[in-house]
């Protein structure tokens, strides 16, 4: 069964608050077949997630506003608008938005789809590009308990 192209506006996609954040599902994996996720993050100035390891699928990032220091394994990268970072599945990482007044905008893009279900299952109702409430220690904890459903460790 072949999908039909998807179009979605500006103003479009699932937006919820995590960790901080503001994640906007555009496209999900139920939309592409599985074949891959996009969403875009807001992240506050001096912020990001703790480091990750994605077991099932690879993760680009694509920065658009702002400024960020990526780790990557063994890597350090300091990225601006327009930069791009690949991290391929199983390599642990994290990212800080070192902009010092300003979020970072971004789209992930996983390969194959699946992490956007995530987002939508234990963020809270968001706006698309807002930043979001402060971090929620609740949060931190409703990552852990969905890791293994999503195939994803902390720390």
């Amino acid at each position: 069964m072949s999908l039909p192209p998807l179009h979605v506006p500006p103003d479009g996609g699932s937006p919820v608050f995590l960790v901080g954040d503001t994640y906007t599902t555009l496209l999900g994996a139920a939309d592409t077949g599985g074949e891959l996720s996009l969403a875009e993050a807001v992240v506050p100035a001096e912020a990001g997630p703790p480091p990750h390891t994605h077991h099932g699928e690879s993760e680009t990032f694509i920065l658009l506003e702002g400024a960020l220091h990526v780790t990557a394994g063994d890597e350090e990268f300091e990225v601006e608008p327009g930069g791009v970072v690949y991290v391929p599945k199983g390599v642990r990482h994290s990212f800080r938005n070192i902009s010092p007044e300003q979020p970072a905008r971004m789209y992930f893009l996983y390969l194959p789809g699946g992490m956007d279900g995530m987002f939508q299952e234990i963020g809270r109702p968001g706006v698309r590009g807002q930043v979001g409430p402060p971090l929620d220690p609740a949060d931190v904890v409703a990552m852990g308990a969905v890791a293994e459903k999503y195939g994803y460790t902390l720390g």
